[in-house]
This record gives C-alpha cells, structure tokens and sequence, in this order.
C-alpha cells in the first residue's frame, strides 16, 4: 500500500470532482453551499440535538458521526475557505416525564418526576451531580474518544445564563403567531391547556404543563397558577421557563442562527412546524437532512427509555469507533437493524473499503465510505485475516484469550506479530471478547446424518493428503468432496472439471456440524488457519458426537 496525497495539495481540483460527486454528504453540503449564496455569512453552524433522559444509545452518535461526514464534505467543496463550528446541544432542562426501565433503583427517582433532568439525582452514583449531568458525561465520553471536533452545549446553561433570554422575550411578543402555528396540531383537549412556555415551579421545581393565565410581552413576563394554587408571575428569562419541545426546536435555531441539522424520521412530520417557528422568531430555518430509525433485532424502534439495542459502550466492547462510523455512513435513508449480529460484518466490511482505497482514483475515493469516516485521510492498514475468520477461530479453539489466536495468526501469516500488526492484535481481543460473550453462548451442534457422516469422512481423508497452509488447494479439496455427494451438487452451474458445481448448503452443513454456527468466512481459509491436523480432529469429534455433548 501507498500513502495518498495531503488534499491540501490539490484542494482545488478536489473541489471540481466534489461538486459532482454522488455520495450523500456531498449531496448536503451541496445545500449548505447554495444555502449561503441565498443568505452570506462568515461561519457555518452545523447542530445535532440531544435529549439525555436515557442511557444515550448509537443513534445518538450517528448524529454527530454523520453531521462531521457533511461538514467535512462542505469544507471540500468551500476548499476550507469558510469557518464551521459544530455544536452538540443537550435537552437536559426537559422534565422526566417517565422513570429509565435501564436505571438502578428506579423507585428512588419517582419523586423527582416531571423536574429537569439537570436536578434529578443520579441513580448511577459517582462524581455527577444530576442524571442529565451523568448522561451527557457518557455522551462527551464517546464523542471525544473518536476525536470528533465539536462543543458541547447544554439548555440547562443556555436557559440559565441568559444566552436564550433574546429570543424567549421575542416569543412573548410573538406568543399568539406561535399558538395560531401549534394550536391546529393539538386536540382539542390540549389545545385548550397548551402553552409554548412551560413555567418551572417556584414551589417544586417541576416543569409545569399548564394554561397560562397572562402573558406580558413589555414586561417579559407570564402568569401561571402554581401547584400550590397561587398565581405566579415570573419572567421567560434566566430559566424561570422553558419551552415545549416543538417550540423550543425553531427558537434554538433562530437563537443561534443553525444552518444544518439532521434529525430522525420520528420528527419528519414536525419539521415544518419547527421551521415556521424560527421564521416567526426571526431566524430562517436551517437546511434539514432527515434519516431513519434504528431498529432493534425484534423490528422495534429503539429507545434510550427501553435500553433496546445497543449502546455505545457495548458496540466499542466488540469493536471499533470506525465501524461503527461505517454502519452510520451506509444507507441513512434507509431502517436498519441495530443489533449485535451486525459488529461482525460492520467490521469486515470497513477494512475491505479500506483495502480498495489506495488503489483507487480520486472520484471513486470520494465516494468509499472510509475517506468521510476519517475526513479524508484513511489510515494504511495491512490486514491478512478478516474479523470473520478471527472468530471462528475463537470459536474452534474455544479461545478465552487472544494470545490463542495469535498461534493461529503466525501459523496463516508468517512474520506476523501483535508488534508489526497492532490493528490485527485490536481485532484479536474483540474476537474472544466477541465470542465468549456472544457466540459461545449460542452455539448449537447438531449430529451428522448419514449423508453428512460420509461426507464428513471423506473431507477427512481428503485433508490427510494435503500438506502446508495453502488454503486455496484446501478450499479445492472441500469442493471436491461436496461435488462427489448428490445433496450438494449445484447443477446449474459447472465445476472446471465439467461436472456440477456445489451449493452453499455443504458450507452450512460444515459450519453447523463443526462449530455449532449457520455460517461462517471461506472454508480453506479457515482450515489453513486453524490448522490440517486440527481441523481433522475436530471432523472426528463431529462424528463422535462429542462435540453434541460439550455443548450440552
């Protein structure tokens, strides 16, 4: 492999092929672009929102991922010639409308219902003063650890430190253009209690949803009837208030001029009312990109209330920042599973992308997903063995340390060294991390049949006459050995030596009988790493039944 030119070398030229490139933060920075030639400013803000009132799980991520992807994309097509900041805003002022099902000792939090969540305490204990205080800290955690360039901004100091108090006063002297939007999306039961400001109790320090009795926009004020049956006057600044959520959207975009946000299909249906608002509040809306929702391996949408699918800290148990960084990059427009079955192949399929890189000209690198993954320079990584392969051969080996694997490794690739490969040792513990926790536990052998028994032994006799590691005279010999039994030949297609081909069930029958799993990477691949005599004593632990047995 070969080191790729800086693109600062040819910024330029980099920008032609940009502007016509298909991938899809090209496509939004595109807008961006034309959005500044409609409305000229000296810097570009790209915002993701965040609301802390779970555990914050990847879909979280994927926003700041992907907004980093357009914003890198826009610095292309501007040749870095105009300042962007990325800010990551936290809804941590909202009330906990319901108790976290993922929390220790969720009683202990009922009596903190309905408070924002920067004065909740934190069930998780440690140095955090408050459960959005906790939340956000595993947010920045993450986000820092990937390195992304952004500032974090929470409502709670917004609300509070008066940086939000122009536009609140501007949506007092505005209230009734904002009822007159919101009022024709409510019931007629809410429509008769709803209010864009939500008072914080002077009693409680609940967020309160009620009616408000007066709304005095020369003062600044609102009267509300409290809960404990007083009226109170108090201002819209210094976070005596906040504003519902729809509201609180186009106010935050007005306040602080955004001009790019990405948000969830959930929120599609709102989207205009979100802009009307910030017309209202004299801001112009910023240009949207909306994506899918994740879905849980049950088709279920994902909820940091529910804890479902996965969170950040488990994705980086099994894997790294990258692939998951691939998996947000891959079809946004589209619902996805998010689930553990899918680290395996996020992984795989980040290192070849990164394989074909340096081969490649540069319009097709501006479309391989690792060149937006890492702002346009990917790493050069030499990787003789997929992740695919790694864990089966933790799961043959019943690997519970990856010093195991690495036998295997210097067997298959010689020279190869946890010193030289540090990337292939990375993938090394998160395969036996991976299998212990995952796989193992779900294994499920079966005893062959007679058509499997005899083809089994004939696979035997057929390795016993191969010497060496060559894994493509290995894969040879499994074919031959599946073409000989009538319940594997593929008769549509044609072997070289004329005769039928062999269908992919000889493979599942394989990966079934031998390691307990429906499927796994090429079969000589596997057999030349795990070793001839290995895999022979494994086929004869298969037709013992002894493989049945450990497992049960």
């Amino acid at each position: 492999m070969t080191e790729t030119a800086p693109v600062e070398d040819f910024a330029g030229e980099l920008r032609v092929l940009a502007e016509n490139a298909g991938a899809w933060p090209f496509e939004e920075a595109r807008k961006i672009v034309e959005r500044l030639k409609r409305k000229p400013k000296d810097e570009v803000l790209f915002e993701t929102g965040y609301g802390p009132s779970g555990l914050p799980h990847i879909g979280t991520f994927g926003e700041v991922a992907r907004t980093t992807m357009v914003r890198h994309a826009f610095h292309v097509l501007t040749e870095g010639k105009i300042p962007t900041r990325l800010l990551c805003f936290s809804d941590d002022m909202d009330g906990m409308r319901k108790i976290p099902e993922n929390v220790p000792d969720p009683a202990a939090l009922k009596p903190y219902l309905q408070m924002p969540l920067t004065k909740v305490p934190n069930p998780f204990g440690g140095g955090y003063a408050s459960f959005g205080d906790h939340n956000n800290a595993m947010l920045r955690r993450f986000l820092d650890t990937f390195g992304f360039e952004y500032e974090f901004a929470s409502a709670t100091d917004y609300y509070f430190s008066g940086k939000l108090d122009a536009v609140l006063l501007k949506a007092a002297s505005k209230y009734e253009a904002i009822m007159e939007v919101m009022l024709p999306t409510l019931g007629e039961e809410r429509q008769a209690t709803y209010s864009p400001f939500l008072p914080i109790s002077p009693v409680s320090g609940r967020v309160l949803y009620v009616p408000l009795k007066a709304v005095d926009a020369a003062a600044g004020t609102i009267t509300f009837t409290d809960e404990d049956g007083v009226d109170k006057t108090v201002p819209v600044t210094g976070g005596n208030v906040k504003l519902q959520w729809k509201p609180d959207f186009g106010a935050r975009w007005a306040a602080l001029d955004v001009d790019f946000e990405m948000f969830g299909k959930d929120h599609q249906t709102n989207a205009p009312i979100y802009d009307r608002i910030s017309e209202i509040l004299g801001g112009v809306a910023p240009e949207h990109f909306v994506y899918e929702l994740f879905l849980d391996e049950n088709g279920q949408k994902i909820s940091k209330s529910k804890g479902n699918g996965l969170t950040i800290d488990e994705w980086l148990t099994y894997a790294s920042p990258e692939s998951l960084a691939l998996y947000m990059f891959q079809s946004p427009r589209s619902a996805k599973k998010l689930h553990f079955d899918v680290i395996p192949k996020a992984v795989d399929e980040y290192f070849n992308f990164l394989a074909r890189y340096p081969a490649q000209d540069w319009k097709n690198r501006l479309g391989n997903p690792v060149w937006h993954i890492h702002s346009g320079n990917p790493p050069v990584v030499e990787l003789p063995l997929t992740f695919g392969l790694l864990l089966k051969l933790a799961s043959a080996s019943n690997a519970e340390e990856k010093g195991v694997l690495w036998r295997f490794i210097e067997r298959y690739a010689p020279g190869t060294s946890p010193e030289t490969h540090p990337t292939l040792d990375q993938l090394a513990g998160y395969a036996v991390r991976y299998f212990v926790d995952r796989v193992k536990p779900r294994r499920s052998y079966r005893l062959p049949d007679e058509v499997e028994a005899k083809a089994l032994a004939a696979l035997d006799a057929a390795l016993a006459g191969l010497d060496g590691t060559d894994r493509d005279a290995i894969q040879n010999a499994v074919l031959d050995v599946g073409r000989a039994e009538p319940r594997y030949q593929d008769h549509k297609r044609t072997s070289p030596t004329g005769g039928p081909g062999v269908t992919f069930a000889w493979f599942s029958a394989l990966y079934e009988l031998l390691l307990g799993e429906k499927e796994g990477p090429r079969f000589g691949s596997f057999v030349a790493a795990y070793g001839i005599p290995e895999t022979r004593a494994l086929i004869a632990r298969a037709l013992a039944g002894e493989l049945v047995q450990g497992a049960a």
